[in-house]
């Protein structure tokens, strides 16, 4: 089987995001054919739609790595029942121009971390509402929604909760059927 690339993208700029943690920590037990790559955001421009007709370079070569991708993990903190508006600001991004979206057809799977025992469950399916209108298959099941983040990772940034790290390993195996589904 070949091999997957799959863009993560990290919805939290802290240097110490749980998210980011967990974009890690999953990149180092993920299935030997999945690849995953976290595609940054934090570099982006807001997007406005008077330059699209001539790109913002930083956008052009975001939409090309989402388009090089062959699948889409979205790891997400919560904000306010919602996605951060660095994430919004990347979906955005790389729909455009309009009718050429780099997200269409992705096969996706969306996972939310938080400190709070909920697990973000409100970011999570907020931001599976834009996925709908992107064009993206999202994997329904198994939902993502990991609570009690700050006790979650080791001195290395490995899950250190069993159950946790169990449950994730069947989610990218999960991920990884979804994807050759859909693919």
């Amino acid at each position: 089987m070949s091999t997957k690339n799959i863009a993560v993208i990290v919805g939290s700029l802290r240097k110490e995001s749980f998210n980011r943690k967990m974009a890690v920590a999953l990149s180092r037990i993920a299935p030997e054919d999945m690849k995953l790559e976290i595609v940054e955001i934090g570099q982006l421009p807001y997007f406005n739609q008077d330059f699209e007709e001539s790109p913002l370079p930083e956008w052009v070569a975001f939409r090309d790595k989402i388009k090089a991708a062959d699948a889409v993990l979205f790891i997400t903190p919560e904000y306010n029942r919602s996605v951060p508006g660095v994430l919004k600001n990347a979906i955005d991004v790389a729909s455009r121009p309009y009718g050429a979206s780099s997200w269409d057809g992705k096969p996706a799977a969306v996972i939310s971390v938080s400190p709070g025992a909920i697990g973000g469950f409100g970011a999570n399916h907020h931001l599976r509402q834009s996925l709908v209108f992107l064009n993206m298959p999202t994997m329904a099941q198994p939902e993502a929604y990991v609570g009690g983040a700050a006790q979650l990772f080791d001195e290395e940034g490995n899950i250190q909760v069993a159950g946790t790290k169990e449950f994730m390993i069947k989610f990218l195996e999960s991920f990884e059927a979804w994807i050759g589904s859909h693919l």
